[in-house]
Formats: C-alpha cells, structure tokens, sequence
C-alpha cells in the first residue's frame, strides 16, 4: 500500500511467503476470489513493489493489473500492463473513478472507449462528463446527466441549446431526477421553464413520487406550491404518502399530510400509508398517521391490518404503538389468521409475548 521495497522485500523472505498467494478482503472490488500481490501492487500504485515481483517472481500480469493500474494512477505500471493486456470499458470505469482525467482521455483517444454517462454520474465526475459533451455535443442526453451535478446553468446552457425540457431518459424526465436529489434550485428552474409537475415515469410516478421515497422535503414543499397533484398515483396505486412511509421519509411524510393527503388512500393491493409505515417499521410515521386520522384497523386485499404486518415483521415497538390506540389483536385475515398466528408462524417471539400481555386468545382457532 506504501510502495515500503524494503518491508516488501522483507516480506518475500520468509519462509511462508509463495508468489501465487491471492489476498480477499471486502475492500476491493468483486474480491470473492482475492487478488494477487502483483494485482494489488496496480490497486495502490506500488511501483517498486510491482517492479520486484515482475523481475525477480516473473509475476503475471494479468487483466485486474490492467483494470486496477487505473485505479492506482501510477503511469509507468499503466505502461508496462498495456503491452500484455488490452484496456476494456472496466478501465474507462476506473478512470472516471480515479477522477484522472488524462487516464479517461487517453482511453477514449488511444482506444476509441467511450465514457459512459452513468460512471460520470455514479462516481462525481464533472470533468470526465464536460469531456464527453465536448467530444459528442449529445444535449439530449447531457441535460439530464447535468441534474446530476446540481448546476443550474450548466443545465440552462443545454436547455437554451435546444434539449427538451420534458424529454426522456429511461422513462425519467429532468424534473424526476432533480425532485429525486432534492436538487431545489433544479426544480425551481425546470418549473419555471415549464416543466410538466405531473409527469410520469415508466411505473407511474411523478416528480412528487421520486422525492417523496428519498425524503427531499423542501422539494416536496416546492412542487405543491405549485401544484403538483399531491393524491396522484403510481401504476401500483400509490400516492407520495405510500413512498414517503414505505422510505421511512418521516419529514417529507409530515409535510404531505399538513397539506391534507387523502391518509386512508389504498393502493392497488388496498394498503394504506400505514401498512408500508409498519413494513418499514417507521415507529414515528405510524404515530403521526394515527394522530391525523389512519384508520388503525384498515384491511388490505387480503384482509390484514397494520397489527398483522407488525407481527410478521417482528416490529415490536411499532405493535406496541398499534395496540396502545386500540388495533384490533385478534383481527383475523383472509386465511383466518390472527397477529397471535402470524407472530408465531414468522418466529417473532418478541411480539408474540407483546400480543400475549396484551389479552391475544391463545386459543383461538383458523
């Protein structure tokens, strides 16, 4: 990791020590089958070390050398890797990783490999992203990378030059992915250029959908300011308030229901807000549903409540929460089932014995 030759050395002189030992560990990239010393010798730059277990261990180089090389960002192990290996989409990948831009030129120059947006994005990289629209002048597809990056003139630069503001990428609009990266200053942009507030994506979901599930609140705040339809639902039935409690997005949650989102809403599986708040065993949403109005013994389609969804999770806390504002333990559901049922069926012993103090029939019968 220190390019240390002389502990390295060292280190190649005991007697344990063999040339084709693979080293595993979580922190390197798809590692289950471990990597050589030479491999990790690219990973980290050591350049003396690389050099000693070429000349005296005659170490292969293999095609992780080549990838990792560009990781490492030495020049001269990248050199002596490209006469035996040839570069591939994983080291553009690594490239833009590595934030090495002459890496990612060079690729793209020398070996004609593309820069894939999707890495510019994942991984941060503006530079790597100004060079592939200098290269393409792809508008289209850069404005919606740009949201990304959270400029606004960046993205008012590809607008003025002709990208369509309601154009798709994946089904996803610009305002999704900004609403989705609680990128306020984004929206408020792209709403003020027109943008279509209510737009849908391939499952159905508006701007309001995407930044309710990632708890954005000041975006969810903005897009009802200006009217986004805060009851519309996705292909599954479901409205911003069923992803903000299947998330756990506990503000943005609070923010819909002060602006009266219909709470006791079904979705196409007749599961209110408050279902998904107890599977994602969201304690705080199902106390700020039920202090504005859930309906506590609410039945999906097939016929459980909350309190059946609690005990198949072993959400204790959250069936506590249920039972002390009167849920219904001995419910049953379409098949007969009781919480008590459920509870032991799942293994959830924790709220089994909460139903059981709480006057659940032990003895009741399917």
């Amino acid at each position: 990791m220190y390019n240390d030759l002389e502990r390295f050395i060292s280190f190649t002189e005991i007697d344990e020590f063999s040339k084709y030992q693979r080293l595993q560990s979580n922190l390197y990239p798809s590692s289950s089958w471990g990597y050589s010393l030479l491999e990790l010798c690219c990973y980290h730059g050591a350049v003396d070390c690389f050099k000693l277990l070429r000349t005296k261990f005659k170490s292969e180089i293999t095609e992780a050398c080549l990838r990792f090389s560009f990781l490492g960002g030495n020049a001269e192990i990248m050199s002596e890797c490209l006469k035996y290996q040839k570069p591939d989409y994983k080291c553009m990948e690594y490239a833009i990783i590595s934030h090495n831009i002459d890496f990612v030129t060079f690729l793209m120059n020398e070996y004609n490999i593309k820069i894939v947006l999707d890495y510019c994005a994942k991984y941060n990289n503006l530079e790597a992203f100004l060079v592939y629209f200098d290269q393409t002048n792809d508008f289209n597809n850069c404005v919606f990378y740009s949201l990304i990056f959270n400029i606004p003139s960046l993205l008012e630069y590809f607008l003025s030059h002709g990208a369509n503001i309601n154009g798709k990428e994946y089904g996803k609009t610009a305002l999704h992915i900004a609403a989705r990266h609680n990128s306020k200053e984004t929206v408020e942009f792209l709403i003020s250029h027109d943008a279509n507030i209510n737009e849908k994506n391939k499952y159905g979901q508006t701007a309001l959908h995407k930044a309710a599930e990632n708890n954005s609140k000041e975006t969810v705040e903005f897009l009802i300011s200006h009217d986004a339809n805060i009851n519309e639902k996705n292909k599954y039935g479901q409205t911003a308030l069923h992803k903000a409690a299947e998330n756990n997005s506990k503000e943005t949650a609070e923010v819909l229901i002060s602006h009266d989102a219909n709470i006791n809403e079904k979705d196409k599986y007749g599961r209110t807000a408050l279902h998904y708040a107890v599977m994602s065993n969201s304690k705080e949403i199902v106390e700020h549903l039920i202090l504005h109005g859930a309906n506590i013994n609410e039945k999906d389609k097939n016929r459980k409540t909350a309190l059946h969804i609690a005990t198949e999770y072993n959400s204790k806390e959250t069936a506590e929460v249920l039972i002390s504002h009167g849920a219904n333990i001995n419910e049953k559901d379409k098949y007969g089932k009781t919480t008590l049922h459920l509870a032991t069926e799942y293994k959830s012993k924790e709220t089994t014995e909460v139903l059981i103090s709480h006057g659940a029939n032990i003895n009741e019968k399917r």
